[in-house]
């Protein structure tokens, strides 16, 4: 059920009209993302790290600003669009096998995401026939 409500989502969305995920949020980088883009952009891991990122109190590494630096503001485009984060590829996230394990997760993106709003509207829907 999860999958097939995805999917219905992913009819009625259009990235491209809102991007307020990558205006208002920030993916976290894992260590072969900042290798992947560092190299992608000429640079080196230490010298993408001081210029984009800071490490939250978790250690995580996350995008200094937002919106992102990467995004173009006048088409809602990635600029790295096809070497992006791991976190960019999978968001919002809906299809996560456990997703008791991401709950909380869905509840933050309702917020930024329209996708995940439907989503979860037409979830409610389905359980409650």
């Amino acid at each position: 059920m999860k999958l097939e409500i995805d999917k219905e989502t992913w009819k009625q969305t259009d990235c491209l009209d809102c991007a307020n995920c990558c205006k208002t949020m920030s993916p976290t980088y894992t260590k072969k993302d900042i290798a992947r883009i560092a190299a992608f952009l000429g640079m080196t891991e230490k010298v993408f790290k001081e210029k984009w990122l800071y490490k939250d109190k978790t250690g995580d590494w996350m995008n200094k600003r937002q919106p992102c630096q990467f995004l173009d503001l006048k088409t809602n485009m990635c600029n790295i669009y096809e070497i992006r984060p791991a976190d960019c590829a999978g968001f919002p996230h809906h299809t996560k096998k456990k997703m008791d394990d991401y709950m909380h997760v869905y509840k933050q993106n309702i917020e930024f995401c329209p996708a995940t709003y439907r989503w979860v509207e037409k979830l409610e829907q389905a359980v409650s026939g």
